[in-house]
């Protein structure tokens, strides 16, 4: 029998060449503006939080600008689905770019060369096991990179640079085609089916959707006005040192209020009030606020407890890292399972040589997207096995990575995470804990060391943003074919623009001068933890891989409570997020977050949770463009002005 979705019409509008266009030509700019600000004053971080404020400001001045010339231009004004793909170019390429992808990827070509001492004996460890079309050993050419003062636009450094340039952005391209693939395959069960929520796509379509009306509002226009006063007033103190900050900041309080063992080893606790976290906060679930918070102060209470027990000597007790991975890892699990059905009705209108109705929505075929997901993870082990990795590796490693991308999509999706971090958490380690460094190989351990910005953390992921551009595009009835086409223009000018920002502003600036410091930090955690595996090697890890099991364990037993019981207060992605860097620095925000969504249901009533809401959605465009400009103004003036990290 022909499976028969239950969502929406068929699309009546199709991508245009204009959006295509328009968004192209932002992408060099978002690409330039992200390296600057990231790299080079290390400041502002757009890409750390699931909504990207650089691609917040550039919807909302796309809107704005686009209600002046529907006034006097009718003609030339913007669809709001043209909107939106421009959004979904900005976001995909923002991903691209990251602080935990491109930032990343572009000081690993060329660290394991210029970094060899005599000390380290980097030649005689793995110099000869790194591939020479994925990384750069002449001497001159990183001489400029590394010392700056000099220029990128040289024919001899263009040439030596082009081939790991193109080699790396290949790769990315097919790694983000596959995904797109798996998306394409479960979009109609996760958003037709399950009619999951999407909460980081409400304010982008609220906006496109009707920006008159949107705009029209007051309670959205005071909190643009509250967003911009807050960032604008505290980002002068770069202008004005003596002016008094408005303390919504992060700001360390465990120093002050733990002093005495054991509870002193939550001396580096801190709160922030940022009103952009509080807003996205808003619009996810109630459950899931309250597990953030919940559990981040329950891995502080096991470090206590630890401490107290004199357990602290072990080295990693009490494995919050090793929980939380597995707690991801059950969720990219629980993903799979909760879509098995859909998968096997795919997989046997395949074999049946059949397709299921209105399959023209989808972004490919099924039989396509089937196609391109063998034919692409194909190239992905090619690859691989071409620069030097053993077959069995590359399975086992991209296996893992992408469970992981499935749990933070799945996330996304469902619930709107405002951080999915995961750090220090992804393949590599995880087989090496199985395994031991010796059974995997140096040359396997060498050529996952330049994945490092695949799996270093998991916040400017591209995989959510396919499926939220896909969401976006049914609620305003566009064809998701040709949006495919954006998505990968997207992909390839931001994979490409990246790598050339990035080394514009090292031949600048010195890629080891303290004004691109992450340059050289990256650089270095790929390469010293290469090295101190092949010098001291690791045995199989029992401890954490247990207490892997533990935290895939509890993810599961929350699952199970939160599916028969509604009155359930703890969701399992709230236990795997919590322990992250995001949540060490936003617990606060969500807590705030919670308190103002549960008081205004509980008391006010659903009408007041939707004024709260356009005045949220306010809040984070006002912080949002503030934010930007501040950005902006830092890449036109060579100063760091605004607020600076998170």
């Amino acid at each position: 029998m022909t499976h028969k979705p239950s969502g929406p019409q068929r699309a009546t509008r199709q991508v245009t060449a204009k959006a295509v266009v328009l968004g192209a030509l932002f992408i060099p700019i978002n690409s330039y503006w992200i390296m600057t600000t990231e790299i080079v004053w290390y400041s502002g971080h757009p890409t750390v939080v699931s909504l990207f404020f650089n691609a917040v400001f550039l919807l909302f001045a796309l809107s704005l600008g686009n209600l002046g010339v529907r006034r006097l231009w009718p003609s030339a004004a913007l669809r709001d689905d043209e909107i939106l793909v421009v959004y979904s170019m900005a976001g995909i390429a923002s991903a691209i770019a990251s602080h935990d992808m491109m930032e990343i990827l572009v000081p690993a070509v060329g660290h394991g060369f210029w970094f060899d001492t005599p000390e380290n004996d980097w030649e005689g460890l793995f110099q000869h096991l790194l591939p020479s079309w994925l990384t750069i050993s002449n001497e001159s050419v990183l001489r400029g990179y590394y010392e700056g003062d000099s220029t990128l636009y040289d024919g001899d450094t263009l040439r030596v640079w082009f081939v790991p340039t193109l080699w790396w952005c290949l790769f990315i391209t097919v790694l983000v085609f596959v995904m797109l693939c798996f998306n394409s395959i479960v979009r109609r069960q996760w958003t037709e089916e399950e009619k999951l929520a999407y909460p980081v796509i409400q304010l982008p379509v609220e906006i496109a959707g009707d920006a008159r009306r949107f705009f029209g509002r007051r309670l959205v226009w005071a909190g643009i006005a509250l967003g911009i006063f807050l960032e604008a007033y505290n980002g002068s103190k770069t202008l004005f040192p003596a002016l008094p900050l408005i303390p919504y900041a992060r700001r360390n309080i465990g120093a002050l209020l733990f002093t005495e063992k054991p509870w002193s080893v939550l001396s580096g606790i801190s709160v922030a009030f940022y009103p952009y976290i509080i807003g996205l906060g808003f619009f996810i679930p109630l459950d899931l606020s309250f597990s953030c918070w919940f559990f981040f102060w329950t891995w502080q209470l096991q470090r206590v407890l630890a401490d107290a027990l004199g357990m602290r000597s072990l080295p990693g007790f009490p494995y919050i890292t090793e929980q939380t991975a597995g707690g991801y890892l059950a969720l990219g699990f629980l993903a799979l399972w909760v879509t098995r059905r859909h998968l096997h009705r795919v997989g046997r209108h395949l074999v049946a040589g059949r397709e299921f109705d209105d399959e023209e929505r989808e972004p490919f075929s099924y039989r396509v997207a089937v196609g391109g997901l063998v034919l692409g993870s194909a190239f992905i082990a090619t690859f691989c096995v071409y620069a030097g990795m053993s077959l069995w590796a590359v399975i086992a490693f991209f296996s893992i990575y992408l469970l992981l991308s499935v749990a933070v999509t799945r996330m996304r999706a469902e619930l709107g995470t405002p951080v999915h971090d995961l750090h220090y958490a992804g393949p590599e380690q995880m087989m090496t804990m199985v395994g031991g460094t010796r059974s995997i190989g140096a040359r396997n351990l060498t050529i996952m060391s330049l994945f490092w910005f695949l799996t270093r953390a998991y916040r400017g992921h591209p995989m959510p943003h396919q499926l939220e551009g896909f969401k976006m595009a049914e609620r305003v009835g566009l064809g998701n074919r040709r949006l495919v086409i954006a998505m990968t223009v997207a992909v390839v000018l931001g994979a490409f623009t990246s790598f050339w920002a990035f080394l514009d502003l090292g031949y600048r600036y010195g890629a080891t001068s303290k004004i691109v410091g992450p340059a050289l930090w990256f650089g270095t955690e790929t390469y010293t933890r290469l090295q101190g595996w092949l010098t001291a090697p690791q045995d199989t890890d029992v401890i954490r891989i247990v207490f892997h099991f533990v935290g895939a364990g509890m993810t599961l037993v929350f699952a199970a409570m939160r599916s028969r019981f509604v009155w359930w207060p703890l969701h399992p992605a709230g236990y795997a997020v919590s322990s992250s860097w995001g949540l060490h620095v936003f617990w606060s925000c969500l807590f705030a977050s919670w308190v103002i969504k549960w008081t205004t249901l509980r008391f006010y009533g659903l009408r007041a949770h939707a004024q709260v809401g356009r005045f949220l959605m306010g809040v984070i465009l006002g912080e949002g463009a503030a934010r930007s400009v501040w950005g902006l103004a830092s890449v036109a003036t060579g100063m760091p002005l605004g607020t600076g990290h998170w």
